[in-house]
């Protein structure tokens, strides 16, 4: 995840500042984290990495069992958000450094994102891409006012992809990992572009709006240590109306009394009533 100039976080999650002073806009990755479900695929997770953890050391996890129970459940605990939050921060400096390379720009020195980059460099000379020629926009923050959303796209890059070679418009999201198969496409992702695809402005660099780019076609770009793979996926109506609802229901989810706000109702004789029986 990046950190566009107007997106701040909020105990509700990211949301953007409209910079022409319109009410604040959910983000595109807010909606999905809160209103898709996706413990089917975070659980096994979560429960694979400490398994791996204790695994690695069984004798030294054993002893501490016994003589450090307190310590060794909490650091049970906290492996998959740590893994949750490093895996975060790497993609972070994996899109800054794409932003760097596309604009040819200088850029500090990270061994951790270099093996990313190459295989983000592979994939232009793979295609030939210009970039002078090919490449539309870059890390470019897209509003729909109406629908109350805003998020910010990787690359809009032409590709010879049509009939005969004619070039399109992708969208293409950059999805980094450590491990997970380069071939890895999860439900909420189509979601995702689907948003930033139907988006009707896009922010210039001094807050100008303009058109959005109009897009073609939309994929994932999977980047790992030792490939790549573009994988397009639907991002049209119907997907989009999907992530539209999802829109509805975290900013229901959002606005929801807390847990403690909501009224106990006891029987007008029970202790602490406000009622007397009649």
């Amino acid at each position: 995840m990046t950190n566009p100039r107007h997106a701040r976080d909020t105990e509700r999650g990211r949301y953007y500042s409209d910079p022409a002073g319109g009410p604040d806009l959910i983000s595109v990755t807010n909606v999905l984290g809160t209103a898709v479900n996706k413990s089917f695929a975070l659980v096994p997770w979560g429960a694979g990495l400490v398994a791996d953890h204790v695994i690695a050391d069984p004798i030294g996890t054993a002893r501490r069992a016994r003589t450090e129970k307190t310590a060794l459940r909490r650091e049970l605990v906290a492996v998959p958000s740590n893994t949750s939050e490093r895996a975060a921060n790497l993609g972070t400096r994996v899109h800054a450094r794409a932003v760097h390379l596309v604009l040819g720009t200088p850029h500090p020195t990270d061994p951790e994102v270099e093996p990313y980059a190459q295989q983000l460099a592979r994939f232009f000379r793979l295609w030939q891409v210009d970039f002078d020629r090919d490449i539309e926009a870059t890390e470019t923050t897209v509003l729909h006012r109406q629908y109350g959303y805003a998020g910010t796209g990787d690359l809009w890059l032409w590709l010879p992809t049509g009939a005969q070679r004619r070039r399109q418009l992708w969208l293409i999201d950059y999805k980094t990992s450590v491990k997970k198969p380069v071939t890895t496409v999860y439900p909420e992702q189509p979601m995702q572009l689907a948003a930033l695809r139907h988006a009707p402005v896009a922010l210039l660099a001094d807050d100008t709006d303009i058109e959005a780019p109009r897009v073609h076609r939309t994929a994932l770009l999977n980047l790992r240590p030792r490939g790549h793979r573009l994988i397009e996926v639907p991002s049209g109506r119907p997907v989009f109306r999907a992530f539209l609802g999802a829109v509805r229901t975290a900013r229901y989810l959002h606005g929801a009394p807390k847990p403690s706000e909501y009224p106990s109702i006891l029987p007008p004789w029970a202790p602490g009533s406000d009622r007397k029986a009649a």
